[in-house]
């Protein structure tokens, strides 16, 4: 074969390596982008900045109508007693996991509903009832794991088989109880929300009891490899530390709280984990922690690599009213006139409140991008109680829940049941928010359950809205003097903490001033709703301007709707999320409802009644080209321990 023959045959080799080469870059980025589409969902709330947001559009405004159910799994890991799910779930690769109202995780086909596996972290022994909102997908080359919590424990399981990665911690599961304050088993934790991945760690927040003598709430980051605890940030802060200043001298040896119960934000490109801190605990009689309390209630920006302190900024000065930062905060970029008078995207940090706020932050530095002033609030009243003279307001956005209301507002269902309202209103002290919890009853608007809720807020990039659920629905505080063992101030809502609580935690303080009437939205004699309607709001927020474009009542309470009025609008803790399908979807309203809204206009579109109270977010993915909409729904009588439901079209 002479020279000639080889170099053309070479040649040949070359052009068929380029077409090749043209094919792949033609069209791999399709199988890649396919590949991304089955991942739009693949951390709690959608993504690291928590936006709610899903950029599928194949169910939209013009065909939404036609939604139908594509597959129900039923959960059958509880014997009795019905126990509502908050889990939102993720889905990578067309596998969903989610996490059920027992604590166990689950591993679905995410096409077709079909459980492929299931991971009991109590080998059969009851749950205890934690609450349990998601689950953490990480993956390293092929080892790709599910990282998730049980009462005090963080387990890593093999995504293929649900079974625990004994390399991680001991045996597949780490204590979070060691390197807490107390640093022994005597103490209570948990985690409602589920860690965020950075690199190679899970940073986690932890839910602590809101009583005397419980632990503060670290923020921790292990090693998804190995388990190891990798750094801490003290939020209660130890002496020498920043803002130890701002407590009394002996505070962080009993105080506890200041917890990331509700999860958090992750900027993977500025290497920044954003934090949504709850009150220092006791929530209602702050004598031992006289000060701001630094860093409950702050928005709070740490280097995820090492914990370290960036900014924060404090919504609540000494909480008296359990005012926890209830939702992670939203990382947003939004249009906003620079000093030139042109348009420029700023990088921004939106968090909304149980008070009604929303607070809006540059997103490297913590200034607000709208002006916030330091007001003076009410004094307490109580003995040794010393309440902050000044806490801070936004100025814009204005408040998207009620925080004033006068006896005009208050219901009459009857003429009793409204005597005795305005006989209750009369006797008690109220000064608008932040009127501190007095000896002679004390009422809270919005109460401890918001206004915003932990279902939190959706972010649509497309339009800078902001779309969030709130509540109005009052509590009373009602203060005595008593042995924290046998007071009723932590409700049934709380009581399974309570009882879980160790010696230490329970005896740390014998008398101290409590609120008997706790976590309980105000009603009449009857059982009525104590305010006028409406109950609960949808709203979209523009955050470039920082006007409200749109609000309605979301929910209705068929029985108490007035003959002709709006209607009513339910609490709710759920959240909203947004797509680039023109909707927004939205449950959680005891009317049981899903409902899918115009995002532009707020005008409902379509709604399906479930089997049970979704008091949880939805979500929405895509596997093999169609998209579906998911969510955990609560048990019923039939199947107590609820439902997995997704949502396609035809």
């Amino acid at each position: 074969m002479n020279l000639l023959k080889i170099y053309e045959m070479k040649s040949g080799q070359r052009i068929f390596q380029v077409l090749l080469l043209i094919i792949y870059v033609f069209f791999a980025p399709s199988t890649h982008g396919q590949q991304q589409k089955d991942r739009t969902w693949s951390v709690y709330k959608a993504d690291a900045g928590s936006s709610n947001y899903s950029p599928l559009d194949q169910i939209n405004i013009s065909n939404v109508g036609q939604l139908k159910p594509a597959w129900t799994l039923a959960i059958k890991d509880n014997a009795e007693g019905t126990r509502p799910s908050q889990c939102n779930p993720i889905i990578v690769d067309g596998i969903m996991y989610a996490t059920s109202a027992s604590q166990q995780a689950y591993a679905v086909d995410a096409a077709t509903g079909k459980q492929l596996w299931s991971f009991d972290p109590f080998n059969g022994k009851e749950s205890g009832g934690e609450v349990n909102r998601g689950l953490t997908y990480w993956e390293k080359g092929d080892d790709r794991r599910i990282l998730f919590t049980a009462n005090n424990e963080l387990f890593a399981l093999d995504v293929a088989t649900g079974k625990p990665v004994t390399s991680f911690g001991k045996a597949g599961k780490v204590d979070m109880r060691i390197g807490l304050r107390d640093n022994n088993k005597d103490i209570y934790v948990s985690s409602t929300s589920p860690g965020i991945i950075y690199k190679d760690l899970i940073i986690m927040g932890c839910r602590v009891p809101d009583v005397y003598g419980a632990q503060p709430g670290y923020i921790r980051a292990y090693s998804c490899l190995t388990g190891k605890l990798v750094w801490t940030f003290h939020t209660v802060p130890l002496p020498g530390e920043p803002g130890y200043e701002t407590w009394s001298k002996d505070a962080y040896k009993v105080v506890g709280g200041v917890n990331n119960w509700a999860g958090m934000s992750l900027d993977l490109n500025r290497g920044m984990v954003f934090l949504a801190l709850g009150s220092p605990s006791y929530d209602f009689y702050g004598t031992d922690r006289k000060g701001q309390n630094l860093y409950g209630n702050c928005v709070l920006a740490l280097d995820a690599a090492s914990g370290k302190h960036i900014w924060h900024f404090q919504t609540v000065h000494h909480d008296l009213w359990d005012y926890d930062l209830p939702a992670p905060p939203n990382l947003v970029t939004i249009k906003r006139d620079g000093p030139d008078g042109r348009p420029r995207n700023i990088d921004a940090v939106a968090q909304i409140t149980k008070q009604g706020f929303v607070f809006v932050f540059d997103r490297a530095t913590g200034q607000p991008l709208y002006d916030i002033e330091e007001r003076k609030v009410p004094a307490s009243n109580l003995p040794g109680e010393s309440a902050s003279p000044t806490q801070p307001f936004p100025v814009k956005p204005k408040p998207f829940a009620r925080q004033w209301i006068t006896e005009a507002d208050l219901t009459s269902y009857s003429p009793a049941d409204h005597d005795s309202l305005v006989a209750k209103f009369r006797s008690m002290r109220y000064e608008g928010l932040y009127t501190p919890p007095d000896l002679k009853g004390t009422l809270q608007l919005p109460g401890t359950r918001g206004g915003g809720e932990w279902g939190g807020a959706a972010f649509d990039p497309a339009t800078n809205f902001l779309y969030i659920k709130s509540n109005d629905a009052p509590d009373i505080i009602t203060i005595i003097k008593g042995d924290q063992t046998k007071a009723s101030s932590e409700s049934s809502a709380r009581s399974s903490v309570s009882s879980q609580l160790g010696t230490t935690e329970r005896n740390a303080h014998a008398d101290q001033y409590l609120n008997s009437t706790g976590y309980k939205t105000w009603k009449d004699p009857s059982g009525n709703p104590a305010i006028s309607p409406p109950w609960g709001t949808l709203h979209a927020l523009n955050l470039s301007t920082g006007e409200y474009e749109w609000q309605i009542p979301l929910g209705n309470d068929e029985a108490r709707q007035a003959k002709g009025a709006a209607e009513t609008g339910q609490e709710g803790k759920a959240g909203p999320i947004v797509t680039a399908g023109g909707l927004v979807f939205i449950s959680g309203t005891d009317d049981k409802k899903l409902r899918a809204l115009d995002k532009s206009t707020g005008k409902l579109l379509w709604q399906t009644t479930l089997p049970a109270l979704a008091n949880a977010t939805a979500c929405s993915y895509q596997v093999n080209g169609k998209q579906f909409v998911a969510l955990s729904v609560g048990g019923t009588t039939e199947n107590p321990s609820g439902y997995l439901m997704a949502f396609a079209l035809p």
